[in-house]
């Protein structure tokens, strides 16, 4: 096992073992943190396949977080009522089955980066940026207007979605379904970065002329990196609906898509395992620092300056290094 391989094997291993390690001790309220930071994680895979792997820096990342969350929220509602969530072009009855929600959530918001990746991808840089915040934007204030799932007071669903076989309500059970997701996500983001898809998508980010005049076409490459990083983040917003039983319009807010890429840029950018790190470290601080002050993203500002100026490869970077001298 090569050291990269090593040291994203110890950074999962490490969030397993603080989960159970917890329920041994009798704190559940720790397997829900780590729970927690494992579906946070699930999202920051999910970015960084556009970020870290195709140099999309995208500040709306939270539309399809929040899309996944407001997928689970209706269907579980509906299931609730025993109403059908549509009867036009034809009927979709609701659904309380994680197995059955998480495809849906997961089409839904690979549907819409579609549409907001072709449009965003037109153009480059601080642009690019600005037009994914947009659509972000437009998603959220919708989203507070719509008064047929709660509006800005958000959809509660009170009861936990199914999964054959397990207790959702059980919290290690609940860990086990989201750090599974976590590997399969992980997995896949190393397959498809060492195909050759993603090293044609590298290469675009790195010198997007050379990948040109060898005859490959950028925007398409770019698009389907974004639509596969949406349907991640997609899934991560259905897990983290379900982890709390309500949805609202602040999961399709521009803070979570900061929260997200502070994730992947804390662990490491284009590193595996650099989200599940940065998730780690940021659930971390906010219950260590939050008891200390209620400004206490200020510090986690200061220590993310110092990671941006002083180790660029994040906190995998560091270890890595650290490895290296050994």
């Amino acid at each position: 096992m090569g050291r990269d391989a090593a040291l994203n094997t110890a950074v999962f291993a490490a969030l397993v073992a603080v989960a159970f390690g917890a329920h041994v001790y009798g704190a559940p309220y720790v397997v829900t943190l780590a729970t927690k930071a494992a579906i946070l994680a699930l999202a920051g895979v999910g970015l960084n396949l556009a970020l870290g792997y195709g140099g999309m820096v995208s500040f709306g990342h939270a539309v399809f977080f929040g899309i996944g969350g407001y997928v689970t929220g209706i269907f579980a509602s509906h299931a609730a009522a025993g109403t059908p969530v549509t009867t036009f072009p034809f009927t979709i009855a609701g659904s309380a089955e994680m197995l059955g929600i998480w495809p849906m959530a997961m089409v839904v918001t690979a549907l819409a980066a579609v549409v907001i990746g072709a449009l965003s991808l037109r153009t480059t840089g601080v642009y690019f940026i600005m037009v994914t915040l947009a659509f972000a934007q437009m998603v959220y204030y919708f989203a507070i207007s719509w008064r047929a799932y709660g509006g800005e007071d958000g959809l509660s669903f009170y009861v936990r979605n199914s999964f054959p076989g397990l207790n959702t309500f059980a919290p290690l059970q609940f860990f086990a379904i989201s750090a599974v997701l976590l590997a399969m996500a992980m997995a896949f983001s190393a397959l498809v970065t060492r195909s050759r898809f993603g090293l044609a998508l590298q290469a675009a980010r790195a010198n997007r002329q050379r990948v040109m005049a060898s005859g490959i076409r950028p925007f398409a490459l770019q698009l389907t990196a974004f639509v596969l990083s949406a349907a991640i983040v997609g899934l991560a917003g259905a897990l983290y609906a379900d982890l709390n039983r309500f949805v609202s319009p602040a999961m399709l807010s521009w803070h979570m898509s900061g929260e997200i890429m502070v994730f992947v840029i804390l662990g490491g950018v284009g590193r595996l395992a650099g989200p599940v790190a940065g998730a780690g470290v940021f659930i971390l601080l906010e219950q260590l620092l939050g008891g200390v002050s209620e400004y206490w993203q200020a510090l986690l500002g200061l220590l993310l300056l110092a990671i941006v100026l002083y180790a660029p490869g994040g906190i995998l970077g560091l270890l890595a290094r650290g490895m290296r001298r050994v």
